[in-house]
This record gives C-alpha cells, structure tokens and sequence, in this order.
C-alpha cells in the first residue's frame, strides 16, 4: 500500500523561493476540484471569501462570513491529501481585535483542518499577524488590491502606480515579513513593482495581476477554467472554455429526455 502523499508545509513554500522553483495556488470551495488540483499536483488550494461572488452571485467579498468560510475549507481539506490548504478570514473577523483575530481564526483552525489563514491589509495588520503567528497559526498576507477594501480603494483598480504608493506597498510588505507572514499575495500591482519587492523580500510573493517577477501564481478557479464566462480581466488567462461545454451537455441531456432517448436500455435496471 502506498505512503499517504505528505502536506505541503510553510517550510515547503519557503525553500520553493529559496530554490527559485514557482508556487501555484489556485482558489477552490469543495471537495471535489480540491480532489482533482490535488491530484495535479497544486502547491496552495485557497478557499477564498471569493466564495459569495463566485458561487453565490455576490457582488464583492464582504457578504462572506466566518460560519461559510469554515464549511468550504472543511470540505476541501477533505478532498486535498497533498496541497496546503489555507482559508480567507472574511471581512470584519480579524479587524477588530487582536483577542477577536486569534479567537476567530483558531476556531477555523479546529473545526478545517487547514493548515494557515490569509488576511488582508499591511501595517495596520501588523500586529495582528504577529500575535496569531505567536499561538501557532500561519499567516499569508494579502496586499495591492485588497477586496474587502474595494469601497475604501474606489473599485477593482491597479495599486502603487504612484511613487507615495508603491512606497505604501513596500513599507506595508516589509512589515508584514517582519510580523513572521509566511508568504503574501501581491493583487493588481504593476509588474515591476511586484518584481522589486519579490526580490527584496525573504517570504514567497504570490501574484493575481502581478505580472511574472512573483514568486508564485494564483487565479481564481472557475475564472482559470472559463466556467465564469461572464467576467474577464486583463490577467486572466483561461485554460479551458468549460461553460461552453456544460451548456452543450446540458442542451443534450434536455434534448434526449424530451425525445425519450435517454435513459435507454443500458441505463435501466430489469426486474
């Protein structure tokens, strides 16, 4: 019998930096695709508060709440044996308090199985992010566009294009690697700018529409896939055009019921 395959662990992710060897991350909110990426071989499955656009027809990430997030990363922690599963800590779960941060992000801890949170926000979360790495709980970071800021920021637009802010952006960075996060997601930053600050920092950096300097990539699963057809970004790259062929599927299906072809013979069951 096989050895179980092990876990992609926070030292793993480091020394794939350290080794210059890119680190792939995808979202994913069941057990089933967290199954399938893991069989292919995915380093990070981040079960986003993403969630509510993606499944529930939101229209920004704020909806998510604590109770969601642990069911999605609970069902697919079920389904990963190998990749590092990590969960979003939805909006106002960690913004209040450090006491309230700690609290809420153990409970997804104890009731997942994941093995690290993500938060978003930079010196202001600093010393938020230092006091869960103190009781043991990993942390990626999360700057440039930060969704659950969206209204603050005045839309899904491209950070640090100005000098103030990419200094912003470096100086919240390096707070943040100084707080003990163990790699930080770089969201709609110019690509040089991504790429200085991959190079300056010690922890992985993974980009969404960050250009090709980060340390590692991420997308948003059913954009990658092309299920979500109806949005596009300049970053988003499908490799697969899947709502197509479910509407294909689905056209089939309807039309072999209505003529009484399926189910036939081989799908039915004799006496």
């Amino acid at each position: 019998m096989a050895d179980a395959p092990r876990p992609v662990t926070v030292h793993d992710v480091r020394q794939r930096k350290q080794r210059g060897e890119r680190i792939v991350m995808l979202t994913c909110y069941d057990a089933l695709f967290a199954r399938l990426l893991d069989d292919c071989g995915v380093d990070i499955l981040l079960v986003g508060d993403s969630v509510n656009q993606v499944l529930a027809g939101a229209e920004s990430t704020l909806s998510a709440t604590l109770d969601q997030m642990i069911y999605h990363t609970r069902i697919v922690r079920r389904g990963a044996a190998r990749a590092m599963v990590l969960c979003d800590l939805p909006f106002l779960t960690y913004q209040v308090s450090r006491e309230e941060a700690i609290r809420n992000a153990g409970r997804v801890m104890q009731e997942t199985g994941c093995h690290g949170v993500k938060l978003e926000g930079g010196r202001p979360m600093a010393e938020t992010v230092r006091a869960l790495v103190d009781v043991g709980i990993p942390v990626m970071g999360h700057l440039g566009l930060t969704p659950q800021s969206v209204h603050a920021l005045g839309g899904y637009r491209v950070q640090g294009r100005d000098a103030a802010g990419a200094e912003r952006l470096q100086a919240d960075a390096r707070a943040l690697e100084q707080a003990g996060a163990f790699a930080i997601v770089l969201e709609l930053v110019p690509a040089p700018l991504a790429s200085r600050l991959s190079q300056a920092l010690t922890i992985p950096t993974i980009g969404i529409g960050a250009g090709p300097g980060c340390d590692g990539q991420v997308l948003v699963l059913h954009d990658m896939l092309g299920l979500n057809d109806r949005f596009s970004a300049k970053f988003v790259k499908r490799y697969a055009t899947l709502a197509d062929a479910v509407r294909e599927a689905a056209r089939r299906f309807a039309a072999e019921v209505r003529e009484g072809r399926y189910p036939g013979p081989e799908h039915s069951f004799g006496e």
